[in-house]
């Protein structure tokens, strides 16, 4: 506090110390998932209902009741179709009545800045908009126009601009705005808010209008954020309306904006109803090491804004919208022990006595990338994402689309396009590796022990990792005795032998009678060459195949030369001596 008081720069003799102030400056690190502790407002309320100064508090929507609201009629914002092709989502509210002074303001404005570089990942997912409402007039609508048609005068500037020359401007002359100019520019639309008499509000994610900005003197604020992810866009609303509606004439009071979407549905937000969560209290006390009741784990909660009551060995838990970190009932545990008290926490040894040593399944995987590797193929590690594309059209496999239950886990807002869904194949990665190395002399043989992710709907997450092995040969010929041997040699190493009985010997004899063998069949598969592929079985199931892979997949992954693969899943080789299962990825293999 001193050195930031008496400042950097050199002085004639000492600095006067009797000038400057004894206030303590607190530094305080605040989790990245309470959004509602970004601001002082949020701070000071979460420590006086921590130390029960105060109760949690309850917001409440102007004209919820209406008995008492007859006459109340919502603005309303229409959303035009042509958003969907930029920024498809908005949601909105107004604070009525709010008072501001000079902290008040600078918090309510700073809380929007550390959003977006927090939750609204620089405006990229979300940007908000605030407006003083007394300047504009509604109904107002969110449209995309081109960059031309939109013209106004942006804050802090003096004279009109379309929106092409706006972003040019920023982009050669403001440091911070710059940033975000790419986030739109390259779209053939921009994204616009206006009101009832085409009056500029915003041009999100980048400014707004000048005439309706907000200042100390405005009492009525209209708050928009424009999206591209709707959920995080209800977060951020929700957090700006409770944090600063405690200002307004009736305290915790928000007014909802009735939205009505590109097809004719509508909503209100924002949605101030409270997350309801029953947790066992034996879960509660299993995780922190405690026998506590439920009715004190309920006092506990209530210390951390969540309304909880106890009925018997469970709590009824209701998560307000301050709290959108709250998901689960592993939160609400975290939460218990929080107000609990980490340091009141006893420790306890173990009841169980364990030995910590490697899984089964990675054994067994550094076991044979030993082998591959002494077999003259080089290992590499490549990206568990890929494109849609690279997934199923590349391969010549026809693309089930999202949702599918044959298809691929996708990524909820890709940061690029080559990285859209989990890959479902370990050939995809291996044949762009190959590809960017061309340089390399042939024959260039590589492997890769690493997983695939396919959806299963008996899966508590929807889906489930598989641990799978691949080997691929590239030559001036294709090379498919190379991956046929290595997966001779692989079962050799597993001790699986052939059904065949290759290598007649009691040991084999006992494994086959138990049904321990694999084996091979010629099909057809469109991503190899059509009589040059094989399916491996092994206990009786499908495990992958081998063979040549199809001159127009290597033409898709601009590979020169002919290349043979070999792609198996190893999970079920991972057995004792005895042959029963070992653990996986989560399960036996059964």
């Amino acid at each position: 506090m001193v050195r930031k008081e008496v400042g950097g720069a050199s002085m004639k003799g000492s600095p006067n110390l009797d000038a400057t102030s004894d206030d303590v400056i607190y530094k305080i690190d605040i989790p990245a998932n309470r959004y509602d502790m970004l601001c002082l407002e949020g701070i000071a309320r979460a420590l006086n209902v921590f130390r029960g100064k105060v109760k949690a508090p309850r917001y409440t929507l102007a004209g919820s009741n209406p008995s008492a609201n007859a006459s109340f009629t919502p603005l309303r914002l229409t959303v035009k179709p042509e958003t969907a092709l930029v920024r498809p989502f908005v949601v909105a509210a107004v604070l009525r009545g709010i008072r501001f002074d000079a902290a008040r303001y600078n918090s309510f404005i700073e809380l929007q800045d550390k959003l977006h570089q927090n939750l609204c990942r620089h405006r990229t997912l979300v940007a908000i908009g605030t407006h003083d409402l007394g300047k504009v007039k509604g109904p107002f609508t969110y449209e995309a126009l081109p960059p031309e048609d939109i013209r106004f005068v942006p804050l802090k500037q003096e004279r009109e601009f379309n929106a092409r020359e706006l972003l040019e401007h920023y982009a050669a002359n403001d440091l911070k705005l710059r940033k975000y100019v790419p986030i739109i520019q390259s779209s053939l639309v921009y994204p616009v808010i206006l009101d009832s008499e085409r009056t500029v509000l915003s041009l999100p994610p980048v400014i707004n209008g000048s005439k309706s900005a907000i200042s100390m003197e405005t009492r009525d604020v209209f708050i928009e954020c424009t999206a591209t992810d709707l959920t995080k866009a209800k977060v951020v609303l929700n957090t700006m309306c409770a944090m600063y509606s405690e200002y307004c004439e009736v305290p915790f009071e928000i007014e909802p904006v009735e939205v009505v979407d590109a097809s004719g549905v509508s909503e209100m937000y924002p949605d101030v109803s409270p997350k309801h969560f029953e947790v066992d209290m034996g879960y509660v006390n299993t995780c922190i090491g405690l026998e506590i009741e439920a009715s004190l784990a309920a006092t506990l909660l209530k210390k951390m804004q969540l309304e909880a009551v106890a009925d018997g060995n469970t709590l009824r838990v209701d998560a307000p919208i301050t709290r959108s970190d709250v998901l689960h009932a592993c939160d609400v545990m975290e939460d218990v022990a929080i107000a609990y008290g980490y340091d009141n926490l006893t420790i306890q040894p173990p009841k169980l006595a364990t030995t910590g040593k490697e899984q089964p399944l990675s054994q067994l995987c550094e076991l044979l990338r030993i082998d591959c590797a002494t077999s003259g193929f080089t290992e590499v590690l490549t990206w568990a994402l890929c494109s849609r594309k690279e997934n199923f059209t590349d391969l010549r496999v026809e693309d089930p689309g999202t949702g599918a239950t044959d298809g691929a886990v996708s990524i909820g807002n890709p940061a690029t396009a080559e990285f859209e869904v989990c890959r479902t194949s370990l050939l995809p990665s291996i044949l762009k590796t190959v590809a960017a190395n061309k340089s390399a002399p042939l024959p260039v043989k590589l492997f890769e022990v690493s997983d695939v992710l396919l959806l299963d709907d008996a899966s508590d997450v929807g889906a489930r990792n598989e641990r799978r092995l691949i080997a691929i040969n590239c030559d001036k010929s294709s090379g498919f005795e190379v991956v046929h041997g290595l997966l001779n040699r692989i079962m050799q190493v597993v001790g699986v032998p052939h059904e065949t009985l290759s290598e007649d010997t009691p040991k084999n004899r006992d494994l086959i009678a138990q049904g321990v063998s694999y084996s091979w069949k010629a099909d057809d598969n469109p991503t190899y060459f059509q009589g040059r592929h094989a399916s491996v079985y092994a206990m009786g199931k499908r495990i992958g195949g081998f063979g040549v892979v199809h001159p127009d997949v290597l033409n898709n992954f601009g590979v020169d030369f002919p290349v043979a693969a070999l792609e198996i899943t190893i999970e079920p080789f991972v057995f004792d001596q005895n042959n029963r299962p070992l653990m996986t990825h989560s399960a036996p293999m059964i």
